[in-house]
C-alpha cells in the first residue's frame, strides 16, 4: 500500500509539474494580440491544450497512447449538450461512423443539405468534440447536416481523411431522399483542415455526372497549400494561439509519418525543388497577398537551396491532394460557389487569401468574411461557455446566412 501511494504521489508531482512548466511556458512564448476579444479567454484555453499535449506526449514515451489519442479522450469528455429544435442520428455509411443533425420542425420542402468536415490538424477534433458547432449549423441555416467522422493519425494516416470523408459524401449524395435534401442544394463545409478536404472533395466532384452538383463551398480559415511557409501570417503569427507555426509541423509529422528532423528544412522552403518553385510561384507568391495584411511586420524571405534529403522525404507535402490552391485551371474554374472565412490573427490565414483571389481570377463567386478579432481555431469555442468568443457567434451567423442565400 505505501508503494502504490508513492508511485501515486510520484505520478501526481508529475502531472503537476509538467502542468506547471507548460503555463510558464506559454506565458513566455505566446503572443495573445491586443485586438482579440477576452484575451485571458485566449490564454487559459491555450494553456489547456498545451498541458493536454505535455502530458500525452509523456504518454506516447511512456507508449501507453499517442498524444493525439489522450487529447481527443479528454476532448471527449465533454457532456453532449442537446438542443430541443435539433433531431440527432449516430449513422454509419459503410464503415464511416457520421452524425445527422435535422431541424425538428417540420419543412414544406426539402432543406439545403450540408456535409461538414470537421478541423483539428487531423490530430485532433471527433464528432462528439464538433457537435456544439454542427447543433447550431443546423439550427441557424435550417439545414440537414452530416458530420463525418473520419480516421485520425497515429492509427490511420494519409490519406485517409480524404477517403473517408469523400467516399461519405457520395453515399450522401445518393441518398438525399431519404434525409429530406433537396439536391439543388448541397454544401461541402469544413473549418481547417476540414475546409482544405472540403474543397479536394468539390475538386473530385467536378466531372462527376452521375451524382447530384454540388451548390457551394464554405471554407473556414483552410489550409489550402503546404508548398511556402514564410507568407506574411506564418510571420506575423507564428506564436499566437490556437495552433502556432510549431504545431502546424506537428500536425504533419503524425498524418504524412514524416520526421520531425525536417521542421527547419520544410518552413524554411528547403523540401521545394526549384522546378516546383518556378511553376506554381504565381498562385502561392505573397505579391497575391494585399498590402494591407503585410503592414504587422513582413520580410520576404527567398527559399532555402533545395535539401535533397528533405525533399526525399517529404515530398507527400507536394501531393496535390494536398495541395487544393495548385489544382489546375480547368478545375478550379469549374468550382461552385464558395464562401471564404478567414481570421487576422490565424498563422494560416494567407491560405484563404490565396485561394480567394485564385477563385476570383477564374471566375468562381467567393464570398468573404474577415474576422479582424479572429485566431485559429475559434469556431470550435461555441456555446462553450466561459471559453466562448463572439467570433465564433459571428462565424456561425455568417455561414448560416450564406447557406440562406443559396
Amino acid at each position: 500500500m505505501v508503494v502504490l501511494l508513492l508511485v501515486i504521489g510520484a505520478v501526481w508531482v508529475l502531472l503537476m509539474g509538467v502542468g506547471l512548466w507548460e503555463v510558464c511556458r506559454c506565458l513566455l512564448t505566446t503572443e495573445i494580440p491586443a485586438a482579440i476579444e477576452h484575451p485571458v479567454r485566449l490564454w487559459v484555453l491555450h494553456c489547456l491544450l498545451q498541458v493536454l499535449m505535455a502530458w500525452g506526449k509523456i504518454l506516447e514515451k511512456l507508449r501507453i497512447c499517442s498524444m493525439p489519442q489522450f487529447v481527443r479522450f479528454v476532448h471527449d469528455l465533454q457532456p453532449l449538450k442537446t438542443d430541443p429544435a435539433v433531431v440527432v442520428k449516430d449513422l454509419r455509411l459503410g464503415t464511416i461512423p457520421v452524425k445527422l443533425y435535422q431541424p425538428k420542425a417540420p419543412s414544406c420542402s426539402p432543406r439545403p443539405g450540408i456535409v461538414f468536415v470537421h478541423g483539428g490538424g487531423t490530430i485532433f477534433g471527433s464528432l462528439k468534440f464538433y457537435h456544439r458547432t454542427c447543433c447550431r449549423l443546423s439550427k441557424e441555416s435550417d439545414s440537414v447536416v452530416l458530420a463525418v467522422g473520419y480516421r485520425q493519425p497515429p492509427e490511420h494516416r494519409y490519406p485517409m481523411i480524404i477517403v473517408d470523408c469523400f467516399a461519405a459524401t457520395i453515399c450522401f449524395l445518393r441518398s438525399l431522399d431519404r434525409y429530406g435534401v433537396d439536391p439543388a442544394r448541397v454544401v461541402i463545409c469544413g473549418d481547417s483542415v476540414g475546409g482544405a478536404v472540403a474543397t479536394l472533395i468539390c475538386q473530385k466532384l467536378v466531372k462527376s455526372s452521375d451524382l447530384p452538383k454540388i451548390r457551394a463551398q464554405i471554407l473556414v480559415y483552410a489550409p489550402v497549400q503546404l508548398l511556402d511557409f514564410q507568407l506574411p501570417s506564418y510571420q506575423q503569427n507564428r506564436n499566437v494561439p490556437l495552433i502556432n507555426l510549431d504545431f502546424v509541423y506537428q500536425c504533419f509529422v503524425y498524418y504524412l509519418d514524416i520526421s520531425p528532423t525536417w521542421k527547419n528544412a520544410c518552413l524554411k522552403g528547403a523540401h521545394v525543388p526549384a522546378e516546383v518553385w518556378a511553376k506554381y510561384r504565381k498562385w502561392v507568391s505573397s505579391e497575391n497577398i494585399p498590402e494591407r495584411f503585410k503592414k504587422r511586420g513582413y520580410k520576404p524571405l527567398p527559399p532555402m537551396p533545395l535539401n535533397e534529403s528533405a525533399y526525399l522525404e517529404t515530398n507527400l507535402l507536394l501531393d496535390l491532394i494536398n495541395e487544393p490552391l495548385l489544382a489546375e485551371d480547368e478545375v478550379v474554374s469549374r468550382l461552385p460557389e464558395t464562401c471564404i472565412i478567414s481570421c487576422e490573427y490565424d498563422v494560416l490565414r494567407d491560405n484563404s487569401l490565396l485561394y480567394k483571389k485564385r477563385l476570383e481570377d477564374l471566375g468562381v463567386p467567393v464570398t468573404w468574411h474577415h474576422m479582424e478579432d479572429g485566431f485559429h481555431g475559434v469556431l470550435s469555442t461555441i456555446d462553450m461557455g466561459f471559453l466562448s468568443f463572439p467570433c465564433s457567434t459571428r462565424i456561425m451567423n455568417n455561414m448560416a446566412q450564406f447557406i440562406k442565400g443559396l
